[in-house]
């Protein structure tokens, strides 16, 4: 087998002038070309809606692979980091590039426990919000909010130990916010944080424990929970993710930042496909329960029905993230014991698709958010919470990629544009007489 030669340079032309292009290659073998210098070497910029084929930035944090089903976060399978890892310890490896040494992982968890708490003035804010106001409203604010009682974080120049402090802070008060999201959608008063238990527990507790009641956590939902954030801490140059970069480039603090990245997600396009699922799953019920009419539905192009929670758009073989979440799902079902019309619909569904050869052909397999909306459905969560729930989990990634771009000293982010409005014009008055 020959060896792939790979040149230097890419060579432009552009009628009788030819410009010569750097040749980039990232460790995994991603090849690219350096066009920073295009427009200063030609007057010619690239157009690239949406970035598809724009690399903005050098990472060393993840690397995902669409064709063949690959994630890694810092180089490590994401198969083994579910099977063997825990949270926080994706959390802490996503921050600093290594797993922990048994003492700093210890030192970690410490310190993050010791911030759980949120000022109570933050209650005066959140306590401001309608009953019915959306979750993911309520999440980008009070993050804002947060940023007002930490005043040494807005220092653009801040040092390490500062800037580990904030991470730490967010990362540590982001479950409490998410948990008082959810009590006052019910009406319920607030869970303070109980530090006796770990990161996933002590989520679980102030969002369905109750003051006068003993909580105790199903190990099973634990680790699926668990499983469901490692899973969604970073998954490369995403919306969300890129929209933190973008922000954090104007050396916005990281609250802001974040805050940032949870409008992002708040798009159905982005963070609301798992809530699509379910609402889909509603519809189907509402009809009468056929699942067979609606996987022929999906099947007639001239029908403008479509699976949620099917394929993907980044990978075209299968979701690495699907195959780990779905024996967590079965794990969940089977020892709740769930009787739900919906989830027994998911289940006929996921059956249907994976055994159809229209859909095995098409590769349009059961995805992460078609398993992780039925568990948190079985948990107990609405569906309005679904996507504040994501953001719990890319918050990790989020930081650590925040982390990366101030590290890195990257400029300002400034994409171009091609104009395509009207041409000089006079002005007439027209309106005002």
């Amino acid at each position: 087998m020959k060896q792939k030669v790979i040149p230097q340079n890419a060579l432009l032309k552009l009628g009788d002038k030819e410009v010569e292009l750097p040749v980039v290659i990232g460790t995994e073998g991603e090849e690219s070309i350096d066009i920073n210098k295009l427009r200063d070497l030609t007057g010619y910029i690239t157009l690239d809606s949406g970035y598809k084929n724009t690399g903005a930035t050098k990472s060393a944090i993840t690397f995902l692979d669409g064709e063949l089903g690959i994630l890694r976060y810092r180089g490590y399978p994401i198969e083994q980091l579910a099977e063997k890892s825990n949270f926080m310890e994706v959390a802490y490896l996503l921050f600093y590039g290594e797993l922990p040494t048994a003492d700093e992982y210890s030192d970690f968890v410490e310190k993050t426990t010791k911030h759980t708490l949120v000022h109570e003035d933050v209650k005066k804010f959140f306590e401001g919000f309608p009953s019915n106001a959306h979750p993911m409203g309520q999440l980008c604010s009070l993050m804002c909010t947060l940023s007002s009682f930490y005043p040494d974080s807005l220092n653009p120049n801040a040092g390490k130990e500062e800037i580990d402090l904030t991470m730490i802070r967010i990362l540590a008060k982001m479950p409490t916010l998410v948990s008082w999201i959810h009590k006052k959608s019910i009406g319920h008063q607030v869970m303070y944080p109980l530090n006796k238990y770990d990161y996933v527990t002590n989520f679980l507790y102030m969002t369905f424990g109750m003051r006068s009641e003993d909580y105790i956590a199903d190990p099973v939902i634990v680790d699926a929970l668990d499983k469901l954030l490692i899973l969604h801490a970073d998954h490369e140059q995403n919306c969300s993710t890129s929209t933190v970069r973008m922000v954090g480039s104007s050396q916005a603090n990281p609250y802001a930042s974040v805050a940032a990245g949870v409008a992002a997600l708040w798009g159905p396009l982005h963070g609301g496909a798992n809530q699509q699922v379910i609402e889909m799953l509603e519809k189907i019920k509402s009809d009468g329960g056929n699942v067979a009419k609606w996987v022929e539905k999906a099947k007639d192009k001239n029908d403008p029905f479509r699976l949620m929670g099917f394929g993907h758009r980044v990978y075209k073989n299968f979701d690495p993230r699907a195959k780990i979440i779905k024996q967590a799902c079965d794990n969940v079902l089977s020892k709740l014991g769930i009787h739900d019309p919906i989830l027994d619909i998911a289940k006929q569904l996921e059956e249907a698709a994976l055994k159809d050869e229209y859909f095995v052909e098409r590769k349009l397999y059961p995805n992460v958010d078609f398993y992780s909306g039925i568990i948190y459905r079985a948990i107990g969560f609405p569906t309005e919470m679904f996507t504040v729930l994501f953001a719990l989990g890319r918050l990790p990634g989020w930081l650590s990629q925040w982390k990366e771009m101030r590290e890195s000293n990257e400029p300002i982010g400034r994409p171009r544009q091609i104009y395509v409005g009207a041409t000089e014009r006079d002005y007439m008055n027209i309106a005002i007489r």
